[in-house]
């Protein structure tokens, strides 16, 4: 089996995971709220959340009264992701992928990104959609300042195992409606 063979098999499995731990309303951000109340004033990249995916607008409100938050913009196939301001009010727009982005407002560079997922493994590992964008943005961030990503899931959404490429960037922490996962 090739690699992309089990990140396909992988991707399949946790899709099927996160719809039933989104079906059963299990996805909160209070632990996401908690961790993000130690880097107040600290620019963070959200995500505007798509289908089954774990909502981090909460935590995203509650930070954006103490900072800037921004939401990714995908610019282009094979591009890093772009950063616009953003406010709980702001008028929103479909994005690429069909993400809602922010209409207008200021390109921000983020110091902390809450980082989508389809998969993550205890080790701070982390399985996309398979574009790449996180892991071109957190690879050109971090080779300019200390980025910090965190991983945003439900627990179901955890798997042993994950077929991994050099190029994967890692998570520093993994939150989940669950707790806080330190990434050994």
């Amino acid at each position: 089996m090739t690699l992309q063979d089990r990140k396909d098999a992988a991707r399949k499995a946790a899709f099927a995971a996160r719809k039933t731990a989104h079906e059963f309303g299990q996805g909160h951000a209070g632990h996401l709220s908690s961790v993000l109340a130690g880097y107040r004033g600290v620019p963070l990249a959200g995500y505007a959340q798509m289908r089954t995916e774990i909502d981090p607008t909460a935590a995203m409100e509650e930070a954006s009264a103490h900072g800037l938050v921004c939401l990714p913009v995908i610019k282009a196939a094979g591009q890093p992701l772009k950063f616009r301001a953003w406010t709980p009010d702001c008028d929103m727009i479909e994005g690429a992928f069909g993400a809602k982005i922010p209409a207008t407002g200021d390109w921000v560079t983020p110091e902390i990104l809450i980082v989508p997922l389809v998969a993550f493994s205890r080790a701070g590992g982390r399985l996309g959609y398979g574009g790449g964008f996180y892991d071109r943005t957190l690879e050109g961030l971090r080779a300019r300042n200390p980025t910090l990503a965190i991983g945003f899931a439900y627990a179901a959404q955890e798997l042993p195992d994950l077929p991994l490429e050099p190029t994967d960037q890692p998570l520093d922490l993994i939150v989940t409606e669950n707790g806080i996962i330190e990434p050994h």
